[in-house]
């Protein structure tokens, strides 16, 4: 039996959500009705996305949320639960990327990254799913990367590695969390237009995207609109996958 949709506006957590493509996926859900709570180490930058959404505060709002906090993650659907009573959508999308060459990495640094990607994912999948199970409905959306499928060209393995590790976990708690109404997918981009991605790759961007079947960056606003499709009420045969958009580089 299919789990009952809110009848309520929807409640929607994105950590990392204060630059960059966080905040796509912020004025995506947004766009598509939901109340969004952005989350981030540095709230100033948070408050301006939010301002910008919504001045009044009532739709969009900040919360300060490190990954590598389980407590925090708690303390964030803690607050949530007081203001508006539950929290419907949580998109997994802070991460610490790093560039070095696999023999050059330190032990204690690949934990590090380790920690924060995979480690803040499953924290939030885990603490957040718990109140979706309890509800009856909810869906994750776990960013991975193109990295983590095929070990990574322009980033390090401590990255490859913790995204790989993020494609594994959305099928855990995917396949865990289904009977109780709630989905968990992970979203695989490739090199999108972002000032991370071009902080990487440098002077090498055009050489990168000559190696891009379609010859180009991704659009982070597309894949955006990706997350909160897969975040709709309207998405819930959709569980355990990975969605890729790369641009034609990794096919399978």
């Amino acid at each position: 039996m299919a789990a009952p949709l809110p009848d309520h506006i929807q409640t929607a957590v994105i950590t990392g959500g204060a630059r960059g493509f966080g905040a796509e996926v912020a004025r995506a859900l947004h766009r598509d009705g939901f109340r969004v709570v952005i989350t981030d180490r540095d709230p100033e930058p948070a408050k301006a996305v939010a301002s910008e959404l919504d001045l009044s505060g009532e739709t969009a709002t900040t919360a300060t949320l490190d990954v590598t906090k389980p407590e925090d993650f708690q303390t964030v659907l803690d607050q949530c639960i007081t203001f508006y009573g539950s929290v419907e959508v949580l998109v997994n999308n802070a991460a610490r990327t790093a560039v070095q060459p696999v023999l050059e990495i330190e032990p204690a640094f690949f934990n590090e990254v380790m920690a924060t990607n995979a480690g803040g994912t499953f924290a939030g999948c885990q603490i957040f799913g718990r109140h979706m199970k309890e509800r009856g409905y909810g869906r994750i959306v776990n960013m991975a990367s193109l990295a983590g499928q095929n070990g990574g060209t322009a980033t390090g393995a401590h990255y490859a590695a913790s995204k790989g590790a993020i494609l594994t976990l959305t099928k855990i708690f995917a396949r865990d969390l289904a009977p109780f109404g709630v989905t968990c997918n992970a979203i695989a981009p490739g090199p999108m237009d972002t000032p991370m991605v071009r902080a990487v790759l440098g002077e090498n961007i055009e050489i990168a995207k000559k190696n891009i079947p379609v010859g180009d960056l991704g659009d982070p606003k597309f894949v955006a609109e990706l997350a909160a499709m897969l975040a709709a009420p309207r998405a819930g045969f959709v569980n355990g996958a990975c969605w890729d958009v790369n641009g034609g580089i990794y096919m399978r």
